[in-house]
């Protein structure tokens, strides 16, 4: 969804392509207007039926809906998005300002309506036939899995494709496999993997496409509704406006902003290129070179979909795993948010000095006047957060708080949603769930195969097994396994969508994880953290790569300043699977333990922002950084002696900063102020 934000000036910011393209992994097309009207008729119709299911279910079942929901999204999906890539001196659309389907674009949409409807002609004989499919059932199955292979193809690149077609020749091939080797399996013959892809539930229409049909789609409708409501621009309004004359005020109105903008986008990349099309002037008139503000956009950005009250598409498939109510998963996410926000709001302290950074002015309404005029806009959020706390289920809560948004709307004359503007946020909430629906149902894969196979199991046993044939200590072998676990899911993120990453990891890695003790909770969040994490790993790294297009920074330093601005994330998970006392972090024991591993998580965080950094308080030298980084490690196992030993050593560095300050030997002198900057550092820091 493209964030309505205003306008932020300079030749940096990105057209509507290039954002769509950013928040989408590939960009869809520009269709003509009379197509596009069509399409935003359709997807708004879809809309009004997504949300009239969630009080008037279908008696039919879940299953019925989610075959009538692909029905209605898949052809969209092969029309709005492009097919193979046409070379420029071939393609016809390259001097057009649209590029509609083709006629093979057409059939496809046509034939995948068809074979998505064809189990509602006789849907309780289709089903029925699962152990014993006719001819036509597996012709019609086969073509609908090609058919969202090309879909995910098209929105999401070639690799979850392959990754699929990977995992149906194991379940055909398996059987053939020596007997000795634990990924044999008794082998499938097409129509039985057919089957158990179009016939079951933990294929096609398994838990990830329930998930997609059920709440992602009706969050992309309620995100559709602020933004149109005018609510994203209240978000970044109010964030100018909330940090005017500090020096680090610019760094925080921007993690602020990335954090409520959240909100309305929903996606990490997009939120980090609405945030810098109309931050990034601030930010260099501010005095932030290119890539430190890439990298704190990028983080912020990020940060918007590990926090409550947004999370991402994952957050919901880890409350259907669990089985646990949604409210619970964003409890889990509670204090891993505070640390992480901890964590940019200290690198953003350092950076202040070290880069002269000087305050600038971006608003003259006060952040009082526009909370008391605008600040309405956060009821909504609120209606959601409350009714779920009284076990609405959160499908209700979002339709609820959708008609709150739509009612509040009318408070402010120049976005009050009337027919055409409420047409085009029902439209543009359909299609932003597009590339996650095709993703989710693609991944439907993966998780048929693996429980068909019991490959999940298998592979835990050589993951685990692996490590246990290097040492037999249990805390050594867990730590091995923990970090193979973190690199598998970095490297799995690089090339698939989280929502996907998340999934294949949940099915494949989780198994090991809890194998070795840690509860499923603590499995499913560190994946999870994991996967949204690779969208600022390099080398990849698609949120740093799309806010260096915006700063002009170069791609490589601006992926590895995100690194430095995210880097509790990705120590903090492995807290709560490594140690005794982790449960906490995701808000779980007593309430004294989670304060008391708050404040030590705490620590080890301005550890961290030392190590990256090189501040505390004078500019850092080599020993300082090279004591807080056991320091921080210690203090994050949360062990009573560790934490001591961590403590000790953070007061040896601070202890080392200051007789460094009082002999005045600034290992790194502060730069020479910019023009029209404020103090010089030395000055700050004394």
């Amino acid at each position: 969804m493209t964030v309505g934000i205003g306008t932020g000036g300079g030749s940096a910011a990105p057209s509507d392509e290039e954002l769509a393209e950013y928040e989408q992994e590939r960009p869809a097309r520009r269709l003509r207007p009379a197509l596009n009207l069509g399409i935003s008729v359709w997807c708004a119709i879809v809309s009004v039926g997504v949300l009239l299911q969630v009080f008037f279910p279908l008696p039919q079942g879940t299953q019925f809906y989610l075959v009538i929901f692909l029905a209605a999204v898949l052809p969209i999906t092969l029309l709005c998005y492009r097919g193979w890539k046409v070379p420029p001196f071939l393609n016809p659309f390259k001097s057009r300002p649209h590029d509609d389907p083709g006629i093979t674009d057409w059939i496809l949409a046509g034939l995948a309506f068809a074979v998505c409807v064809y189990p509602l002609l006789d849907f309780d004989g289709y089903l029925e036939r699962r152990q014993a499919p006719t001819a036509l059932d597996v012709v019609v199955g086969a073509l609908l899995l090609l058919l969202l292979l090309e879909a995910c193809r098209r929105t999401t690149g070639w690799v979850l494709p392959a990754f699929s077609l990977l995992f149906i020749a194991y379940a055909y091939y398996g059987g053939y496999l020596p007997y000795t080797w634990s990924l044999a399996h008794q082998g499938f013959n097409f129509d039985a993997i057919i089957a158990q892809f179009t016939m079951g539930t933990a294929g096609f229409y398994g838990t990830p496409l329930a998930v997609a049909a059920s709440y992602i789609v009706l969050f992309t409708i309620y995100g559709a509704v602020l933004d149109y409501s005018g609510a994203g621009k209240f978000f970044i309004d109010l964030s100018f406006a909330a940090f005017k004359r500090s020096r680090t005020a610019p760094g925080r109105t921007v993690t602020l902003a990335g954090f409520l903008l959240g909100s309305v986008s929903g996606s990490g990349t997009a939120t980090a290129v609405s945030l810098g099309t109309v931050s990034w002037p601030i930010l260099r008139r501010a005095g932030y070179p290119a890539e430190p503000a890439g990298g704190m956009l990028a983080a912020s950005g990020i940060g918007a979909i590990l926090s409550p009250p947004t999370l991402g598409a994952a957050a919901f498939i880890i409350a259907e795993f669990l089985q646990v109510s949604y409210l619970t998963v964003l409890g889990y996410a509670v204090i891993p948010t505070i640390l992480y926000y901890l964590g940019i709001l200290l690198a953003i302290e350092i950076d202040a000095r070290r880069h002269g950074t000087r305050s600038a002015e971006t608003s003259q309404d006060s952040a009082l006047r526009l909370l008391l005029r605008f600040g309405y806009h956060f009821l909504s959020l609120f209606v959601i957060i409350g009714f779920m706390a009284v076990d609405v289920p959160p499908f209700k809560a979002v339709v609820y708080a959708v008609v709150v948004q739509f009612a509040l709307s009318f408070l402010d004359r120049e976005h009050r949603l009337t027919a055409k503007p409420f047409f085009k946020a029902l439209a543009q909430g359909t299609r932003s769930v597009l590339p996650v629906a095709a993703t989710c149902a693609t991944a439907g894969v993966i998780v048929a195969v693996t429980t068909q196979t019991g490959l999940g199991l298998n592979l835990a046993e050589i993951i685990v097994g692996a490590a246990r044939g290097l040492t037999d200590n249990h805390t050594v072998v867990l730590i091995l396994t923990v970090v193979l676990s973190a690199f598998a899911v970095l490297i799995l993120g690089l090339a698939v969508p989280v929502t996907a990453s998340f999934i294949i990891a949940a099915v494949i890695i989780a198994p090991a994880l809890v194998q070795l003790g840690v509860t499923q909770p603590e499995a499913y969040m560190f994946i999870f953290y994991y996967a949204v994490l690779s969208e600022v790993s390099p080398p990849t790294a698609l949120a740093a790569v799309a806010t260096s297009a915006i700063t002009g920074g170069k791609v490589m330093p601006t992926m590895w300043q995100a690194w430095k601005y995210t880097l509790p994330a990705f120590l903090v998970p492995f807290a709560f699977v490594l140690t005794d006392n982790g449960a906490h972090l995701l808000g779980q024991g007593a309430f004294g333990g989670m304060l008391w591993t708050l404040a030590v998580s705490m620590l080890a965080v301005a550890a961290l922002a030392v190590v990256t950094g090189g501040w505390i308080v004078v500019q850092t030298g080599w020993l300082e950084r090279a004591v807080c980084v056991p320091a921080a490690v210690l203090l994050l196992y949360l062990a009573p002696v560790t934490i001591t030993a961590g403590i000790c050593l953070l007061l040896v560095a601070v202890a080392i900063n200051l007789i460094r300050r009082s002999r005045g030997t600034n290992a790194d002198p502060t730069p020479p102020p910019r023009s029209g900057a404020g103090p010089t550092e030395g000055s700050v820091a004394s």
